[in-house]
């Protein structure tokens, strides 16, 4: 039950992150900033200590994706921002885990069921259904790791 409560409460906290628009600004947050502010590159220069064309090419690097958090977070600072870091997942992450479940149910309920099937003892659509519920609860009560196998 505790890791259905944590599950519960990150999925709580992720819900805002899921209405932000996925994609960075084609310049790059960076730049975008640093050019709404109205500052030049080589303001930020002096800012930071860096070279002008040491910005320039932080600017370029972040808009490409390839910036390190410790380098964007000096920038964004220099630049009075703060740097918030989450992954999103694509979908909550109880809907994930009962997802899984069931997909792990069934895979297993099948090999079963084929197994009996070459022995010419099938089970009725109905009673796969139940087997199918039966595991993928036992499978949400248990140890989440037995899901990625």
């Amino acid at each position: 039950m505790l890791h259905s409560l944590q599950l519960r409460q990150l999925d709580s906290a992720l819900a805002p992150w899921r209405s932000l628009p996925p994609a960075r600004p084609k310049a790059g947050w960076l730049r975008s900033i640093r050019e709404a502010l109205g500052m030049t590159t080589r303001q930020l220069a002096n800012k930071l200590n860096v070279t002008q064309s040491a910005v320039v090419h932080t600017e370029h690097t972040e808009a490409k994706g390839d910036i390190t958090l410790a380098t964007l977070k000096r920038y964004a600072a220099a630049l009075d921002c703060e740097v918030r870091y989450a992954l999103v997942p694509k979908n909550p992450l109880q809907q994930t885990v009962e997802e899984r479940a069931d997909r792990v149910a069934r895979d297993q309920v099948a090999r079963v069921r084929h197994s009996m099937t070459l022995e010419d003892q099938e089970t009725s659509r109905n009673h796969l259904e139940s087997e199918v519920a039966e595991l993928r609860r036992k499978l949400l009560e248990g140890k989440r790791s037995r899901l990625w196998r």
